[in-house]
């Protein structure tokens, strides 16, 4: 009777695992072998302040997941201890805080992830990580906007500027 309801809460478990991959628009698996406590820690509090799930997984229990979520080609990097961080809003705030905390801790070794349902290698996660956030990119996207409108300014105060001196002269 307990077997059955050991295999029941692990049906959940990958159930919870398949959801967060199909509802993430990124996810970032990374090897944490090799990080102490108060390093994991505060890890954890980057990509909880971003709104990022990190999870320590068995990589069983995510391959059943992949299969149901039709992701297996993320079974590749499944080896040694896996580490899953899942972002439902922000696609670029997991593969940027985790590509700069490795950067700082040689420890933490990405290995690929999955964005917007498709399954991507490191050299994409790192990609990503170096684009700009969502404000950054909000911010130049204004500046782009209002360059046009600048000018326009400008040149009319210009024109006004001219006709002033012509008529005072």
């Amino acid at each position: 009777m307990a077997n059955a309801k050991v295999i029941q809460a692990k049906q959940e478990s990958v159930d919870i695992v398949t959801s967060k991959l199909r509802e993430s628009v990124t996810t970032v698996v990374a090897d944490y072998r090799g990080l102490n406590v108060a390093q994991v820690t505060e890890l954890r509090k980057q990509l909880r302040e971003a709104g990022v799930e990190f999870q320590v997984l068995k990589n069983t229990l995510v391959r059943r997941a992949t299969a149901a979520a039709e992701l297996t080609e993320l079974d590749e990097v499944l080896t040694g201890p896996t580490a899953i961080a899942f972002s439902a809003d922000d696609a670029i705030a997991p593969a940027k805080i985790l590509n700069d905390f490795a950067k700082k801790n040689d420890a933490l070794e990405l290995k690929g992830g999955v964005v917007e349902g498709r399954v991507v290698g490191v050299d994409q996660i790192k990609a990503l990580a170096e684009l700009p956030s969502r404000e950054g990119l909000l911010s130049m996207l204004l500046s782009v906007l209002q360059a046009p409108v600048r000018n326009f300014a400008l040149a009319v105060k210009a024109v006004a500027e001219k006709e002033e001196e012509g008529a005072s002269a």
